[in-house]
């Protein structure tokens, strides 16, 4: 019997897709086509599979306007905003493509008089991709582009919310002339997508999502000595120096903390703001979310579209609940939105103040449209605050000295540290995480490393 599966539309709780599970046989044979696929696409020159992957970046291109309206319906991001995530795939792609033939270059050695020595990057074999929602391409093309253009072949398996990605991504490739087999997707249910990462001809795993899903990727995968790639939650800090510029700081930060409904593993979720710049600084912060207009994602002038589910919306809810409960002061008026109904999609923004580490909102993930700012008396103790997290994704410090922000940054513990910036991946840095916010590296020439094996070749010349 076909088991079915829902996309529940979060815009007006419709069901907006339905597929089919894939069989026992179909996961079979999608395994044994990747693992033959792939020894031929892996004799293949670095030239042909770059323009292969380019080829499917235009293809991509071509549809923005589709595929944007596509994201708004199955996960709730503002129709206005959606489409940028095809730019920002190319954008990655691109560079992926451009930096592949560095990244995959033989590592060479001295000479050494009587021996040629060298080191090459081989593919790994067949590359598995679990892909999350909030961001259904921009999480996707870290890893599936990379692993293509190091010789590997991928087997996707998209969130349920977004399946229309994977068939996308599949279109673009076969438009682009990527051979049979090389890239697939499967619908598959949590027990299918555990025994896929266990099958054999699986030697990689690339997975985006909360930390207990990757705890599991983890176990399931344990004792089969592959690689696992796992970027997982964050509880992103700002620090608002007192010589920032404030409203390039509460204009950015803002945003970092808002945008797509704040569904973003690198949203920022935690701000410190300097005593002598506080005041003004909520006051600023305040004035920009009170501007946002709440609304169905596929009406034009929406800001701030629904979470994922409702179930989501309720979970963020609770978080502000308990926290005004324990003293913290709520400065947005939620009748100001009035879409923001308990037991849906839609919740207000909100911004908190009077909050301190003790409380959910300031520890615990959020992934939703809420931000808490602690009033802080040095740098010093904004960096403990900041560090005072079970996650260590990104951090940002707003500062108009570039030295003493380095000389910060420094000690902080996060992956990637940014000045006078927040919410943003540069595809030339490497994106990776400490702490729960996961291990391992995608993007930047670093992230072909997890997508490759080194194989040493030692030639001693005879006569």
């Amino acid at each position: 019997m076909t088991t079915m599966q829902q996309t529940i539309s979060p815009v007006d709780g419709s069901v907006y897709v339905t597929r089919p599970l894939a069989s026992q046989t179909e996961i079979q044979q999608a395994l044994k086509l990747a693992q033959r696929a792939q020894k031929n696409w892996a004799g293949t020159d670095l030239a042909e599979r770059q323009a292969i992957c380019a080829k499917a970046v235009e293809w991509f291109e071509a549809h923005q306007a589709d595929i944007g309206l596509e994201i708004s319906w199955q996960m709730g991001r503002p129709v206005r905003y959606a489409k940028g995530e095809v730019a920002g795939l190319a954008e990655r792609a691109r560079y992926m493509i451009e930096a592949s033939e560095t990244a995959l270059a033989p590592v060479t050695l001295p000479d050494k008089p009587g021996f040629t020595r060298y080191i090459r990057r081989e593919p790994v074999g067949v590359v598995a991709v679990i892909a999350p929602w909030n961001y259904p391409y921009l999480t996707a093309v870290n890893s599936i582009v990379p692993a293509l253009l190091a010789g590997n072949s991928v087997i996707l398996k998209h969130s349920a919310q977004t399946p229309l990605c994977a068939e996308r991504l599949k279109a673009a490739f076969d438009a682009a002339g990527l051979p049979e087999g090389v890239f697939q997707y499967l619908h598959l249910s949590h027990d299918d997508t555990t025994a896929l990462i266990q099958s054999a001809q699986i030697s990689h795993v690339a997975f985006t999502g909360s930390v207990p899903a990757g705890a599991h990727v983890e176990q399931a995968v344990a004792g089969r000595f592959i690689g696992v790639g796992l970027e997982l939650g964050g509880k992103d800090p700002a620090y608002i120096r007192a010589d920032a510029d404030l409203d390039y700081a509460a204009e950015t930060a803002i945003d970092g903390a808002f945008f797509n409904s704040g569904q973003s593993c690198c949203g920022i979720e935690r701000i410190y703001v300097h005593a002598s710049v506080y005041d003004a600084f909520v006051e600023k912060a305040v004035a920009i979310v009170n501007q946002y207009t709440l609304g169905r994602s596929d009406d034009p002038d929406t800001t701030l579209g629904p979470l994922v589910r409702a179930s989501a919306a309720d979970f963020v809810r609770g978080q502000i609940e308990d926290a005004v409960a324990q003293g913290a002061v709520a400065h947005i008026d939620e009748k100001n939105f009035p879409l923001s109904l308990a037991g849906t999609p839609y919740l207000a923004p909100q911004i908190l103040t009077q909050v301190d580490h003790s409380m959910r909102v300031m520890h615990e993930e959020s992934f939703g449209p809420v931000v808490g700012i602690m009033k802080v008396s040095s740098d010093e103790e904004a960096i403990t605050l900041m560090n005072d997290s079970d996650f260590g994704l990104t951090a940002s410090i707003f500062t108009q000295d570039i030295n003493t922000g380095i000389t910060l940054g420094e000690q902080l513990e996060t992956g990637t540290f940014f000045i006078n910036r927040c919410d943003y991946l540069d595809p030339a840095l490497a994106w990776t995480g400490v702490k729960q916010s996961g291990r391992g590296c995608t993007l930047s020439v670093l992230g072909f490393e997890a997508l490759t094996r080194p194989k040493s070749f030692h030639i001693k010349t005879l006569g």
